[in-house]
């Protein structure tokens, strides 16, 4: 890999790989001490990205949020990551007044004559913890490994072949596993990372611009921004590969992208770090429900189905889609061991247990079908309805709810809430404004039902099956 080489840029510099390194190097060197963990709450930048390869080098884990995440939520990640410090800027300060905080601001300059010290970290140390969505009714922080990490860039790379001449388009949160994609297998690999502000980034015909202006050849993203994508007479001629996670993707998101570059389906859960199977949708023909499979596995991953016992299900028969290899994550963060029964030993292998249905085609291509449990997919993001459930009933207008999961016309998720009041007393507005406190915007009921009392079953269990359906119209 040439030092001197481009390696990631926004609209305001650009550094080679030699300055990054430089910059990571400055940053590590003004830690208070050796941290374990570290939150970053950044805007994107070439200096959050820096300021990631800085805690890495140190041997820690970063825990990244959003700036814009609701703040008791931010709160619940970093205490129970126990981080030693947030690595952020000044103007987001008083979001956390009692966290220890290092400074990081845009422009910041690399000391050259600064010795940023040895990199620190064994394959087995951990590089970051991602929180999703958590069935316990609170968030959840998958923990990776530096090691898992690096299976996936080598299974990516066996894929998709980036070279020096690919520039990888920086578009996820940093709390979705997307972002990793985009930047570890790409810098690994000699390519470089592209980073639109987040004006450019919330308009798709400026996106469209960015991309084409800086010759950007590969985008990874939810289907939606496909779906953005799709509806545009063109896209730009310099994008070789389109990669879609996170959601199903439809045959309708991507009609007209199929005919002008590479397009991949894939599947992975946090757990199993980014992806677990790809499928190239070129030049072939969708399910009859208008999806595409999810593909086989990746390079060093093994998927297999399961019935509740643990067995193999006979071919053609549907199964719990299984994950093996070296994705396999460490776990859970925390003291969750519900939660990390997902992670068990099979045939003497470290399995995780993903809680979706799938079956295996004719052809060896897996399908993905639904979700055992409650937990859906709204805007590409994991959301279980039970955590909103959670909230929900802690507001003080609530005296009972229930949060459940429907889909519309086209397939996609989207929560009802049903709610009896305190004191007659109900206001969708401050209830919603109560929920922003703790829950991002895509959790937050798209509906709500205001009732009497709540239908029950024989056993005193709510009756779900008997709380009046809110059909929504499919919209994309």
């Amino acid at each position: 890999m040439m030092p001197d080489k481009l390696a990631v840029f926004d609209e305001e510099r650009r550094l080679t790989y030699r300055q990054l390194d430089m910059l990571a190097g400055t940053i590590a060197g003004q830690f208070p001490h050796n941290p374990g963990f570290v939150g970053v709450m950044m805007d994107h930048s070439v200096e959050m990205i820096a300021s990631i390869f800085s805690v890495l080098r140190a041997g820690a884990a970063y825990v990244p949020v959003e700036p814009d995440f609701p703040v008791e939520r931010v709160r619940h990640i970093m205490e129970e990551c126990d981080v030693d410090f947030i690595i952020t800027h000044k103007k987001y300060a008083e979001r956390l007044p009692d966290f220890p905080m290092l400074f990081i601001e845009r422009g910041i300059e690399a000391d050259t004559d600064a010795s940023p010290g040895e990199i620190q970290g064994e394959p087995e140390s951990l590089a970051y913890v991602l929180y999703t969505s958590g069935s316990t009714g609170m968030p959840k922080g998958v923990a990776v490994e530096n090691r898992n990490i690096c299976h996936y860039a080598k299974a990516f790379c066996n894929e998709f072949h980036p070279s020096e001449t690919d520039i990888m388009l920086q578009y996820s949160v940093c709390s979705f596993d997307i972002f990793v994609e985009e930047v570890f297998p790409i810098l690994l690999s000699g390519a470089a990372l592209a980073i639109p502000s987040d004006v450019t980034r919330n308009d798709i015909n400026a996106l469209m611009k960015f991309i084409s202006d800086n010759r950007i050849t590969m985008i990874s993203g939810f289907p939606y921004l496909l779906l953005e994508m799709n509806k545009l007479e063109e896209i730009p001629e310099c994008i070789r590969l389109l990669i879609s996670g996170g959601d199903v993707l439809r045959e309708s998101y991507v009609s007209n992208l199929l005919k002008q570059t590479d397009v991949y389906n894939t599947y992975g859960p946090s757990e199993t770090t980014v992806c677990a199977s790809y499928f190239r949708c070129n030049d072939v023909t969708p399910q009859c429900d208008g999806t595409f499979p999810i593909g086989k596995a990746v390079e060093g991953t093994s998927i297999v189905l399961l019935d509740e016992a643990m067995r193999r299900v006979e071919s053609g028969e549907v199964g719990e889609i299984c994950i093996l290899g070296g994705g396999v994550s460490r776990g859970y963060v925390g003291n969750v061991p519900k939660e990390n029964d997902a992670f068990v030993l099979w045939e003497g292998e470290r399995l995780y247990r993903s809680g979706d249905l799938g079956v295996f085609l004719p052809d060896g291509n897996l399908t993905f079908l639904k979700r055992k449990d409650t937990q859906v997919m709204i805007l590409g993001k994991r959301v279980e309805s039970s955590e909103v459930e959670n909230i929900l009933c802690t507001c003080n207008e609530v005296e009972q709810a229930v949060v459940c999961p429907n889909v519309d016309e086209q397939g996609l998720s989207y929560l009802t809430a049903y709610v009896v009041s305190r004191n007659g007393s109900f206001s969708v507005s401050s209830i919603k404004k109560e929920m922003a406190e703790f829950l991002p915007s895509y959790m937050i009921p798209e509906y709500f039902v205001l009732m009497n009392g709540m239908p029950l079953t024989l056993n005193g269990k709510i009756d779900e099956k008997a709380l009046p359906v809110v059909l929504k119209e499919g919209v994309l």
